[in-house]
């Protein structure tokens, strides 16, 4: 036993002494910068490491190849830094790179490590986990008969993805409610990141789901087109980063400058060189200063923040909803040469105010819950012009009055934009969003802006 010890302790010294040198160099040329020193290793850990390697070896009750005994240790060794550092296999590397275009398989949801389970972030729009009512902060504990306890979040994920076509039965547990079962179908996930509707003439609602590459522009093209079918430009907007679990950081920046005209969007600090930057907005505004109310909730998350953090700092758009998610770090993919990768947090994002997003998340401007708006059921009541021999208006112009629309119109009006990803009439966030920007035009006209 101990000289397969000492064996095993003198292959691991060797590797980790030739990954001391590949690192020292690296050391050496950034040392002029940063100032730091390379501590040295840890041999003690390492002799206690390499026992415990020998005794799995030789005592295990069945035997186990030391590749998966040494991925196993480098998956613990992340994912005890934090939630969001992981080792990535080829196959989840290459998951990761499409994701990020905007088509994958799977149920369409945006998840997180917790106490040893799978939390939901945020279900994305139009996919299997949105239409099965999974919401923002459930606790998956059971992928079909396998309890999640002790799986990594890849192993989870990768369950989770599949043919599609194929069922899949999650155990969620919801605060304030019993564990339940929902059974998902797995789809081929095609995220259209942007949407659009005019809500009233003058006053335009733009949702993005997710922040991807091509976000950037499918925002500018919203806006164009609801100024098309305003026919001219727009009064206000409501930007909908609800349930948006965030994305590339790259659109993030993209979205807030296409409303800020100069300024920081956001700064990043950690303890590389690399990991230290500033991103900074370039002139012209696509909304030309017109009012915005940003929409959040606890689903929205990492871009979401950001662009919400920025536009609240620069005072370009008033956040309205509900706390944001908190998922303020930066994870950098960096890829190894067996084609596998290292995600590994490098740093944390700051607003331009310099406020930490990391576990703190966004706090809303004007706090409003989550809720829906019914109106009152009340007989009609007498007015003026009911009564006999009432005195007409003179030479004004009467207003129509409205025809009621149908209770069952309604319904397939609402089903209809649910489909489509937009907002149902009854959204009490989104009436309340749109009442204020009404409020700011308003008072803008009377102040003569």
């Amino acid at each position: 036993m101990k000289s397969v010890a000492r064996y095993t302790l003198v292959l691991l010294l060797g590797a980790f002494f030739g990954v001391a040198v590949t690192f020292d160099m690296v050391v050496h040329a950034e040392r002029a910068q940063t100032k730091e020193t390379l501590s040295p290793l840890p041999l003690d850990e390492l002799r206690t490491f390499s026992e415990v390697f020998a005794r799995v070896k030789s005592d295990y009750v069945e035997p186990v190849e030391d590749k998966k005994l040494l991925t196993d240790a480098v998956q613990g060794m992340l994912s005890g830094l934090d939630p969001h550092s992981t080792y990535l296999d080829a196959e989840s590397f290459k998951d990761v790179r499409v994701d990020t275009e905007g088509q994958f398989g799977g149920l369409g949801i945006e998840v997180t490590m917790e106490s040893g389970f799978v939390k939901v972030v945020a279900p994305i729009e139009d996919t299997p986990a949105a239409r099965s009512g999974l919401k923002s902060g459930d606790l998956i504990i059971r992928l079909d008969d396998k309890a999640v306890k002790g799986m990594t979040l890849n192993e989870a994920v990768r369950m989770m993805r599949g043919r599609p076509g194929t069922d899949i039965t999650l155990t969620v547990v919801r605060e304030g409610s019993k564990p339940f079962k929902a059974t998902l179908t797995r789809a081929v996930i095609k995220i259209q990141s942007v949407k659009q509707k005019l809500l009233e003439p003058g006053y335009g609602y733009v949702r993005i789901t997710q922040f991807q590459s091509a976000t950037e522009k499918g925002l500018t093209d919203a806006v164009r087109k609801l100024e098309a079918q305003n026919k001219g430009a727009l009064k206000g907007a409501v930007l909908d980063l609800r349930n948006n679990p965030g994305g590339v950081l790259n659109a993030a920046l993209g979205v807030s400058d296409a409303f800020l005209e100069n300024g920081i969007i956001v700064t990043t600090d950690g303890r590389g060189a690399d990991a230290k930057s500033k991103h900074m907005a370039r002139p012209g505004d696509i909304m030309h200063g017109a009012p915005i109310v940003v929409l959040v909730n606890g689903g929205s998350a990492s871009a979401s923040e950001i662009v919400a953090g920025a536009l609240q700092d620069h005072k370009r758009a008033v956040i309205m909803g509900t706390k944001t998610f908190g998922k303020g770090s930066v994870q950098t993919i960096v890829p190894l040469t067996n084609g596998s990768a290292l995600k590994l947090t490098t740093a944390r994002y700051f607003t331009p105010n310099g406020r930490s997003i990391q576990a703190t998340g966004i706090v809303p401007d004007i706090t409003v819950e989550e809720a829906k708006v019914t109106k009152s059921e009340q007989q009609d009541r007498l007015r003026e012009a009911d009564l006999a021999r009432h005195l007409e208006g003179g030479d004004a112009e009467v207003a129509p009055k409205p025809d009621d629309m149908k209770k069952d119109d309604k319904k397939k009006d609402d089903k209809a934009k649910s489909a489509r990803g937009l907002p149902a009439d009854d959204d009490y966030q989104l009436s309340q969003a749109l009442n204020l920007l009404k409020g700011v035009s308003i008072f803008r006209v009377s102040q003569g802006g």
